[in-house]
């Protein structure tokens, strides 16, 4: 089939099972929580559902038909993988359970090996919790130093505080790509440079990108990138750490099993080859097969044109929620940054966040309320809770226009009872 991005809704909707369920009071979902996990595609289904029924086995271990078929398939999960990056090797693509685990693996591995007193992580304001807490362990293990850069006023990056903290002592800058508050989409190739102008390497958080935009890692120049198959389409439990191959190889394992080594005796072990000296234990073989098939699925659709559709949408709802009274949207508008992300992050005056999303989901909408993982960001706003509306070129200007009356309603409702 050949996509047009004009609506690429109308023409992707049908492979999704979930957009056909109704709530319980047969009102038709409306799910614009995307961000948080997006919905499976029912060639992911079908491929999880093969692998149990057809090729259930444990991979690189056995000799008979079933393992060679599993094996087979996983592996070509990881070629997709590092196709889908434009890695320069699979080798690079190592499985992990998810993106947290990724960035845990840099912080162990890299980051325990590599780290003194006195030498300095950068991170930023805008950061999930998972791209935090890591490098905060880190810090109690080898006595390195977190920094945080911080935002503008319009909610994006703050690239001269960025200049004024990458210093000699910084080794590692460890930021996202596309903010899951502020929906901003930071100038990677930019700050690579900046970073490695003082020898520091680069780790992108790409979970909020991966799904919306082409990225190329070899084009950005980082030097690691941490990925999850739930924000791709693909099956939960299973994500993916890239990194450059010079890199891994000098890394001990993170983890220690079976699969990752090479020879074991009874005093000392040696460590097989890459990727699989970081993949200790029976992986996820099922769940990565799928996010591979969902890999290829969004290849199928073209990046680029989710993008365009998905940059219609951003814009349509912007315009919505500017016109609701008292109503403060994070992060740079569509107009001030032509790359934000497809979501926006809203709070609304004297009224709790949690409250305009249980009176939207009671109308069949699925929105997001919280911090989202980003308590620093919002400490820095002065705001406990936040509401997110995140999009994917599954949804549709009827969505969005329903939302916006809805959320209207109950804005009016809950200030009429407040």
């Amino acid at each position: 089939m050949t996509f047009i991005s004009q609506n690429l809704a109308e023409q992707t909707r049908k492979d999704f099972p979930l957009f056909s369920n109704q709530c319980s009071d047969n009102q038709p979902l409306i799910y614009l929580d995307h961000a948080a996990t997006s919905q499976k595609p029912q060639q992911v289904i079908d491929a999880l559902a093969h692998y149990y029924s057809k090729n259930n086995a444990n991979v690189h271990r056995g000799a008979h038909q079933l393992s060679a078929r599993a094996t087979e398939a996983f592996e070509g999960a990881r070629e997709i993988t590092a196709n889908f990056l434009n890695a320069s090797s699979s080798k690079e693509i190592v499985f992990t359970r998810n993106a947290s685990e990724a960035i845990n693996l840099v912080a162990h591995s890299w980051g325990d090996s590599q780290l003194e007193p006195g030498d300095e992580i950068l991170l930023t304001l805008m950061e999930h919790h998972s791209n935090i807490v890591p490098w905060q362990l880190l810090a109690k293990r080898t006595g390195c130093l977190v920094r945080y850069v911080g935002i503008t006023e319009n909610g994006k990056l703050d690239l001269d505080d960025l200049q004024v903290k990458l210093n000699k002592r910084t080794r590692l800058l460890s930021l996202v790509h596309v903010s899951n508050t502020l929906g901003c989409c930071n100038p990677i190739k930019e700050i690579t440079n900046l970073a490695h102008n003082v020898g520091a390497l680069v780790l992108l958080d790409a979970c909020q990108s991966l799904a919306h935009q082409s990225i190329d890692v070899n084009d950005l120049s980082i030097d690691f990138l941490a990925g999850s198959s739930h924000k791709l389409c693909g099956p939960t439990g299973v994500g993916f750490l890239w990194a450059k191959e010079a890199l891994l190889d000098a890394m001990p394992p993170f983890l220690g099993g079976g699969e990752m080594i090479q020879e074991v005796f009874l005093d000392h072990s040696t460590w097989a080859d890459l990727p699989h000296k970081f993949e200790a234990g029976t992986p996820a073989i099922g769940e990565a097969i799928g996010m591979g098939v969902a890999l290829r699925y969004l290849q199928e659709i073209g990046l680029d044109k989710i993008h365009a559709w998905e940059k219609k949408l951003t814009q349509h709802l912007f315009q919505g929620l500017e016109e609701i009274n008292g109503i403060k949207v994070f992060g740079p508008s569509p107009q001030e940054q032509k790359k934000r992300g497809a979501l926006a992050t809203f709070i609304i005056k004297d009224i709790h966040a949690n409250d305009i999303s249980a009176l939207l989901d009671s109308n069949g909408i699925c929105i997001r309320s919280g911090h989202h993982c980003c308590q620093p960001l919002h400490r820095h706003y002065n705001v406990n809770s936040s509401a997110r509306a995140s999009l994917s070129f599954t949804s549709t200007i009827s969505e969005i226009n329903q939302f916006l009356e809805e959320l209207k309603s109950a804005i009016d409702f809950l200030k009429k009872n407040s």
